[in-house]
């Protein structure tokens, strides 16, 4: 893995060197999420590519309206 650098302004902004921003297509608009994880800043690209890639990825069985319908039952019956 090569290491990218950039410097942040007094603004706080951060320049994403160009040759990143053409590999995980961010573009102007482009949303993009800060995750911490342990002592690491991980920033990701809310590009329409990564949504898609999350579908599927939350399916349980049972499914989560179930669990949702069972638990408004239960406090009902309280």
């Amino acid at each position: 893995m090569k290491t990218e650098v950039s410097t942040v302004t007094t603004k706080g902004q951060l320049v994403i060197p160009a040759k990143l921003r053409r590999k995980y297509a961010i573009r102007d608009g482009t949303q993009v999420a800060f995750l911490e994880e342990e002592n690491r800043l991980v920033l990701q690209p809310l590009t329409p590519e990564f949504v898609r890639s999350l579908r599927g990825s939350l399916k349980t069985d049972p499914s989560a309206l179930k669990i949702l319908l069972d638990d408004r039952k239960r406090e009902r019956e309280l």
